[in-house]
């Protein structure tokens, strides 16, 4: 089945261990993505050297000057429209952004560090979500890849890869072995989207064709 490849900016705030893997998926195993642009709203963010170091194109919106949340969107996706992006990938973006304008709607990825609705929300990020996880004792914990909505970590669930929790788990055990399924995770969700196999449908996936995640091994 053939793939066009989705042009993307990809957001992030910090060290950009999501972008590389994409980056890395696109040279290694021809991942139909073309990533148009980077975009940070932080300036030191070591994911925007990452791009630099690819080739490609960064830009840095912070909040500042923004008169609130809508503006500061509109700012967002004003960028990637001008990188010619149709898409707007998140990782590890850690702001909110409400209103997806109607151009984007069904056209914004997040991955998040948990098997949503658990562990998910505001203030769940990062290794919080992990040691949420193990304070509650859970079993499986895992990732999640969503269409992105205007709440945080919500809209339909896209791919998720789940991972056992073990009794001796540290946080960082945890986060390593969630980050792994996370590598998997993300490139599948853009080859369903890149091959027609799933869409956006007025706030619901509408799936092509026959389609079954597989547990991480």
């Amino acid at each position: 089945m053939t793939s066009s490849p989705l042009r993307a900016s990809v957001l992030l705030s910090g060290g950009g261990r999501t972008l590389q893997n994409l980056i890395d998926r696109i040279e290694s195993e021809a991942l139909p993505l073309e990533i148009r642009s980077v975009i940070s709203n932080r300036s030191g963010a070591y994911g925007l050297e990452r791009a630099r170091l690819a080739g490609l194109p960064t830009k840095v919106i912070g909040r500042k000057g923004s008169s609130g949340v809508a503006d500061y969107t509109a700012r967002v996706f004003a960028a990637a429209r001008a990188a010619q992006a149709e898409w707007v990938l998140l990782a590890g973006f850690l702001r909110l952004l409400a209103p997806i304008p109607a151009d984007f709607q069904g056209r914004v990825l997040n991955i998040h560090p948990a098997l949503i609705p658990a562990f998910a929300g505001p203030g769940f990020y990062g290794e919080k979500v992990h040691a949420a996880a193990l304070a509650r004792g859970v079993r499986l914990s895992g990732c999640t890849v969503h269409f992105v909505d205007d709440e945080y970590d919500h809209g339909p669930i896209l791919v998720q890869r789940s991972v056992e929790v073990r009794p001796q788990d540290t946080v960082e055990e945890l986060a390593a072995r969630v980050f792994q399924a996370e590598c998997l995770a993300y490139p599948e969700a853009i080859r369903l989207l890149a091959r027609g196999e799933a869409r956006w449908d007025s706030g619901r996936i509408a799936w092509g064709t026959e389609h079954c995640t597989k547990p991480d091994e």
